[in-house]
């Protein structure tokens, strides 16, 4: 019995970054003989151990062949014969398909050191094909690993799998888990333009492929077309180390943009309905949480005015924040408002660069309006009937009585991260 650690682990320290997890396989050996070195079984599909003392999670080698169509219609075969090199070949990417054995030596069948060094994505085998989930993980790691590029023969396996229709059986779940991992990494755009390259976004966000190509107006960066925006502004909301809600707020934030009628353009007016309607759709068919789901209808829906903040009426302001109910949830409100500030930063130099007083004048708003005492002057009120409108009447007074000193203020104060304060 061998014991061999591989994947991941091996692939983050030939690169020289951190490792979480690490994955064994252990060659040579039978469920019975691991249960009798106190091995616990944990695996459904296929054999899976923990380790007595580390319990880490060690699989037994094994082979698997392709039975139906999708991500989930595999037989797996293990037994003592499979050898770590058949084990190894099931792998999706050569530079996951490394292995090091318990006296340090590594094990590398396929070329994964060479692509390493190449920073290049390279299927092991034509295998790749069986599973569509594959296409999904390498658009990950391009977002991961951003100056990695796919090779020319994968990707045009990969093209090939879109065709025959391998993406259309992939779950909501599936994706959702994918692209939720994705949207987490360094360079969120990078995934969107593999999944494009290869022609899965088409199929699996056609909202947001369509956006490409779509001219955006002339204030803008005049090289950034509405797709290219998209991009820019999912890096932005990287860079500012947003959490997973700010990111797909900003991915489909302008989706409605697609839908715009070519008479019009490069304008896009009234877009934000049809936004806010596609959204909530590509949410819902994606099975996203409920709250990133609503941060990214309501972003959607608002965003347009929220960059119209610094011309709002006091009235128009209160209502804005009364209409995405600040008042009981603000930290969403504040998350709207940062997807906002990187909607600013993705529209390419130099508006990209620079401030978004927008967002501390609606933050100065929100906490002038939360500090309203509605108690206090449901008390003093002897019609009752009147609670309601004298209440948003002193909002509009809190929020006017901000004054000349926060108009001075707005032209200083950059865009700040979600949670912090000035």
């Amino acid at each position: 019995m061998k014991i061999y650690c591989v994947g991941g682990a091996i692939r983050d320290e030939l690169l020289g970054l951190p490792v979480k997890d690490r994955d064994w396989v252990v060659v040579g050996a039978t469920p019975e003989a691991l249960l009798a070195e106190g091995y616990r079984p944990v695996g459904k599909d296929f054999p899976v151990f923990l380790h007595p003392r580390t319990h880490e999670e060690h699989a037994l080698a094994r082979t698997e062949r392709k039975t139906a169509p999708g991500y989930a219609g595999f037989v797996f075969h293990t037994d003592a014969t499979v050898t770590l090199e058949e084990d190894l070949a099931r792998r999706d990417l050569t530079i996951n398909a490394i292995a090091r054995g318990e006296d340090g030596v590594l094990v590398d069948p396929y070329g994964g050191q060479a692509d390493l060094q190449a920073r290049v994505f390279r299927h092991v085998s034509p295998a790749f094909a069986e599973d569509p989930v594959r296409i999904l993980r390498l658009a990950r790691f391009a977002a991961r690993f951003a100056d990695f590029r796919v090779a020319p023969e994968t990707l045009q396996l990969m093209q090939a799998m879109v065709v025959a229709g391998e993406v259309d059986a992939l779950v909501p779940e599936r994706v959702w888990q994918e692209l939720a991992r994705g949207l987490m990494e360094a360079r969120p755009s990078r995934m969107i333009a593999v999944l494009r390259d290869c022609g899965a976004l088409a199929r699996i966000l056609p909202e947001l492929d369509r956006l490409f190509g779509v001219p955006q107006p002339a204030r803008y960066h005049p090289e950034v077309d509405t797709g290219v925006h998209q991009l820019l502004v999912i890096d932005a909301a990287a860079a500012a180390a947003q959490p997973l809600g700010v990111r797909l707020a900003c991915l489909l934030h302008d989706l409605g943009k697609g839908l715009t009628p070519a008479h019009i353009l490069p304008h896009h007016y009234g877009h934000e309905a049809a936004s806010e309607t596609l959204a909530r759709e590509v949410c819902e068919r994606l099975k996203c949480p409920a709250d990133c789901r609503d941060l990214a209808v309501m972003t959607a829906r608002e965003h347009g005015i929220v960059h119209q903040a610094l011309q709002l009426r006091p009235e128009t302001t209160v209502k804005l924040i009364e209409r995405c109910d600040g008042l009981r949830r603000p930290e969403r409100f504040e998350a709207m408002l940062a997807a906002c500030a990187c909607d600013h930063r993705g529209r390419g130099e130099p508006a990209g660069g620079r401030p978004y007083p927008q967002q501390a004048r609606l933050l100065a708003a929100l906490h002038a309006v939360r500090g309203v005492d509605a108690g206090a002057i449901a008390r003093r009120l002897e019609d009752k009937s009147r609670i309601p409108a004298a209440v948003h009447e002193a909002r509009v007074a809190a929020v006017k009585a901000l004054g000349a000193a926060v108009l001075e203020e707005d032209t200083k104060i950059d865009t700040f991260p979600l949670g912090e304060r000035q």
